[in-house]
């Protein structure tokens, strides 16, 4: 088996790598990686994994890859990917690549920086950051999954239109983040919360087993 996914299941893009290999039968060498244990800083890993020392990581062979979009990019040219996650046609992948590239100073940027922020910086510092400051993060990502509703999910089932794209994969992994502070992403979004039950369905089992781990702590966060 030449295929291997360095990755750790906290981290939205290695999620999202993970279920597209997954669903796509693509085969490969699992290798979870402990972020919260610092196992990407290490020198073995810097030297023989990923200098950038991060997940997700695919090596094909003696071939390393970093970027997950880079990664989901490699794979619709060199592996047996179907083709609605990414797909041939010019037109029809432009408005994946439109997602993609918007996705990483919106819905990454603001829910992954909202999630490091509330959860996160307490867990590493012992200490809650400035309420005012948090508040300014919060409005930044709840502005931005407003606009998921507006741009993306105004004229059809999922963010390209009519059909499951790697847009949808990618996007709905990083929605979920914000849950592991209790924050639930679709209360007052019922279009965005159609979509995600959507994705969350059609790319059972593997979304849910990807999830898993999210799931428990954004359950016990809510109870907090």
């Amino acid at each position: 088996m030449s295929l291997k996914l360095y990755f750790d299941l906290l981290s939205q893009p290695s999620r999202a790598l993970y279920i597209l290999l997954k669903s796509s039968k693509i085969p490969f060498e699992e290798c979870p990686i402990a972020l919260r244990k610092g196992a990407q800083l290490t020198d073995e890993y810097k030297n023989n994994v990923s200098r950038f020392q991060k997940v997700p990581v695919v090596h094909d062979g003696d071939f390393k890859m970093t970027e997950s979009v880079a990664i989901l990019r490699y794979l619709a040219r060199e592996k047996s990917l179907p083709d609605y996650w990414y797909p041939k046609d010019s037109k029809r992948q432009v408005r994946v690549d439109e997602f993609l590239e918007w996705q990483h100073n919106n819905v990454r940027a603001t829910c992954a920086k909202y999630f490091m922020k509330k959860w996160i910086f307490p867990l590493v510092t012992g200490q809650e950051l400035e309420p005012e400051k948090l508040a300014e993060y919060k409005q930044s990502m709840e502005d931005c999954l407003d606009s998921m509703e507006t741009l993306w999910l105004a004229n059809g089932n999922y963010i390209c239109g009519d059909k499951l794209t790697a847009a949808d994969l990618w996007a709905a992994c990083e929605v979920e983040q914000p849950r592991v502070t209790g924050y639930d992403p679709i209360v007052g979004r019922p279009i965005l919360g159609a979509w995600l039950d959507r994705i969350r369905t059609e790319v059972d089992p593997h979304y849910g087993e990807a999830h898993a781990i999210l799931n428990k702590i954004a359950m016990k966060s809510q109870k907090a």
